[in-house]
Order: structure tokens, then C-alpha cells, then sequence
């Protein structure tokens, strides 16, 4: 595990943090009462947090299942988060037990919890690292100590790029990620939206400014962007609960109102 160790951890309590707001809606503990307190006025602008978390996080359950038993065995997450289980290793493991798996972040409490990242099978890998998804060259370098960048990697950037604003290079952060991948490589992504709820978005905006936080909803068109020069799989870039609900891990909300995200998959040629 590269980057600090655990004993070396400062944690910031007093400011609130996207990954430990959503260790708050998937139920965890690992958050503090800061991130609690956005949260919950995140959910005054839409009730529906605690669901948007569960499926975005089924959505990695369905794609992960999907490309393991595709045949890819090599896996490049960034923006891990906090771990809940099952996790992405877990998951690409139980189907491919030789799956190497490298995590990426950037928040100190998921450093903190990073053993649980690294229970990997005996005849595959996992390993994480510390560092921030701005830094590709940093993540590259780490991540071909236990990845072969001469065979297929799937590139998870899921519930991230949403943190990234354009003039921040989120575009020219993914073209340089996904240049370094070899042909037959994926790239999975699961992204926030102010489609259906324009004023809600721009009001979670301002607020996650207002704390000095990034927030950057996009379109379909937005997101699907992101995948130029790629081949998306079928149904292409959909609502993150519609993609493949075939391969489980579906998510039961009430209501006519579609989850606000959207995902998608799709290989490099």
C-alpha cells in the first residue's frame, strides 16, 4: 500500500466530505456530524439521497460482474470511497478469482480503512493507493506496480467526475487515463445529473460551493462525451439503474421519478 500509513492519519472533522457523505447514505458510521448535516440538506432538495447512493452502488455490483465474466481481469478504481461490502475486488473475485484489483483515493479515512480493500485471494491481487484523481501520472505509475498495462483494464471512475469541474480538466484527466490503457481496456462511469431537477442541481451546487466543494451535474450528452473514441456497450449510456438490470443487484425505489444519474461502459478499440 503506497502513502501514508494508517497511525499517520489527520482527518478533517470540520469540513464536510463526498466520501464519507456517502458512507451517510449507504448507512455506514464511518462519516462524522459535518457530513451528516449536508446531507441531510441535501436530501431537504431531494429525498431520494439514500437511494441515488444504493444505485449507483448497484450499478458497480452489475458492471463489474459484467466485465468479469467478459474476461477482463484487471481492474483500476479511482475515487474508491469508504468500504462497504461487498466491495468492487469482492465482486470481480467471486467471478474471476485471479482478478487484480488497485484501488485510488484521496480522503484520509479511506486510507484509515484500507485493509479491508486489500483482502484479496490467494491467486489475485488488490492494492491501494493514496493519491489525488488529478494526478494520473501519480496513479499510472502506482497502479503498473501490480497492473500489466500490456492487457485489458477496466478504468472505474464511478460517482467522481462530478467532483471534477471542466475547467479543472475533468475531459483531459480521463483522455490521459485512458490513452495509457491497451486496446480491449474499459471505462466505466457513473455520473450525478441535473436533467430532471434543474433547480434542485443548481442549489446543491451553490450549496457544495458555499463549503468550498466542487459539484458538477452533468447532461447525457455531458457524460456520453466523455466516451469519444470509444465503443459503448449496449444500451450505451442510460440511467444507472437501467443499466443491465438483468445481472441483479437492482434496487427497489417508490415513486414514477427516475434516479438522477446516469452510466455507462464501453471499450477501447
Amino acid at each position: 500500500m503506497t502513502g501514508q500509513e494508517p497511525h499517520s492519519i489527520e482527518i478533517d472533522t470540520s469540513t464536510p466530505h463526498p466520501a464519507r457523505m456517502y458512507d451517510w447514505f449507504l448507512g455506514g458510521k464511518d462519516n462524522y456530524p459535518v457530513d451528516e448535516q449536508m446531507a441531510r440538506q441535501l436530501l431537504s432538495l431531494d429525498t431520494r439521497g439514500r437511494d441515488m447512493a444504493r444505485v449507483n452502488r448497484a450499478f458497480m455490483h452489475r458492471a463489474t460482474r459484467w466485465l468479469a465474466e467478459s474476461g477482463v481481469r484487471q481492474f483500476l478504481d479511482i475515487g474508491t470511497g469508504i468500504p462497504t461490502e461487498p466491495n468492487l475486488h469482492q465482486i470481480a473475485q467471486r467471478a474471476a478469482r485471479d482478478a487484480r484489483v488497485v484501488y485510488c483515493d484521496n480522503d484520509p479515512i479511506v486510507l484509515a480503512h484500507a485493509a479491508a480493500l486489500l483482502r484479496s485471494t490467494p491467486e489475485g491481487a488488490t492494492e491501494y493507493i493514496q493519491a489525488d484523481a488529478r494526478r494520473p501520472e501519480t496513479i499510472l505509475a502506482e497502479a503498473g506496480k501490480v497492473l500489466d498495462f500490456d492487457e485489458p483494464i477496466a478504468l472505474s471512475m464511478l460517482a467522481l467526475l462530478h467532483f471534477i469541474d471542466d475547467e479543472d480538466g475533468a475531459g483531459e484527466l480521463v483522455g490521459k487515463l485512458v490513452e495509457q490503457l491497451p486496446s480491449g481496456s474499459y471505462l466505466v462511469l457513473s455520473h450525478t445529473t441535473g436533467d430532471f431537477n434543474p433547480e434542485g442541481a443548481a442549489q446543491a451546487r451553490a450549496m457544495y460551493k458555499a463549503r468550498g466543494m466542487t459539484l458538477r451535474p452533468r447532461s447525457r450528452a455531458e457524460l456520453t462525451a466523455f466516451f469519444d473514441g470509444l465503443e459503448l456497450v449496449e444500451p450505451g449510456v442510460t440511467l444507472s439503474a437501467d443499466w443491465h438490470p438483468e445481472l441483479g443487484e437492482v434496487i427497489d425505489v417508490p415513486g414514477d421519478e427516475p434516479i438522477p444519474g446516469y452510466a455507462g461502459v464501453a471499450r477501447k478499440p
